[in-house]
């Protein structure tokens, strides 16, 4: 298979960021630097960042409740990168990064197709975020989110969404997109400061009362829902 689609299966990371991996060379095959659509197998050694890979036989589903100020990154120049601060048994990934000031639910896998599946923005995926805020959270501005907020740094409109006041200084709000930092950007263009970002849900799971900084196995139901997701991903690429 091809070698972007391999790394993907083998969990290091999703297609599009192996990419970019192998553009940077740290991708080599049979002790060659790996190039782009080259095709590999099991009996081909595959080296990764100075880690040998391979293909994973049983898979791993977990969601984990990043702390404020850990880093979505496998680098290891960053100090409070989310793999070392994991420490987990086995090679794994997150499924759709959080910000380093952004804190809540991430899901973990080694499986690549669902990481493709799950940072793949035309599939419009649920993720909900519970908002905390200073300056005036009026049901005008609240309205302004739902319908979507021009950004002007990137020439580019929010699709609309739900958003609802839950407090004073406080809303949730359910996005389908994943614009880089959008909520703070959303916020920030209307006149309000985030203070407080916290995932809560990604489709039909949830963070509940899971501890800052621990993680669980997904439930087979939790699962289940997923690989419904990966299925018709799959799906919509063939069309």
């Amino acid at each position: 298979m091809r070698i972007n689609k391999y790394l993907s299966e083998c969990g290091v990371c999703s297609r599009r960021e192996a990419d970019i991996l192998i553009e940077n060379r740290k991708v080599i095959v049979n002790g060659m630097p790996a190039e782009f659509g080259m095709q590999v197998d099991r009996n081909d050694e595959v080296i990764v960042d100075g880690k040998k890979i391979k293909p994973v036989d049983s898979k791993t589903y977990l969601a984990f409740n990043k702390p404020k100020g850990i880093v979505c990154t496998s680098e290891k120049r960053e100090e409070n990168n989310l793999i070392d601060y994991l420490g987990y048994e086995k090679r794994i990934t997150y499924a759709g990064r959080l910000d380093k000031d952004s804190e809540g639910l991430l899901l973990l896998t080694d499986d690549g197709e669902l990481i493709d599946a799950l940072m793949t923005g035309s599939n419009g995926h649920e993720k909900e975020y519970a908002v905390t805020v200073s300056g005036s959270l009026t049901d005008e501005k609240i309205n302004r989110l739902s319908k979507g907020v021009y950004l002007k740094e990137i020439n580019r409109t929010t699709k609309p969404c739900q958003a609802w006041k839950t407090a004073e200084n406080e809303f949730h709000i359910i996005l389908t997109q994943g614009i880089n930092r959008q909520i703070r950007r959303m916020c920030r263009s209307i006149g309000l400061k985030v203070t407080k970002l916290v995932r809560i849900r990604i489709d039909g799971i949830y963070l509940g009362k899971l501890p800052t900084g621990k993680y669980r196995n997904l439930t087979d139901g939790e699962v289940k829902s997923l690989m419904n997701l990966k299925k018709n991903t799959g799906r919509s690429n063939m069309r």
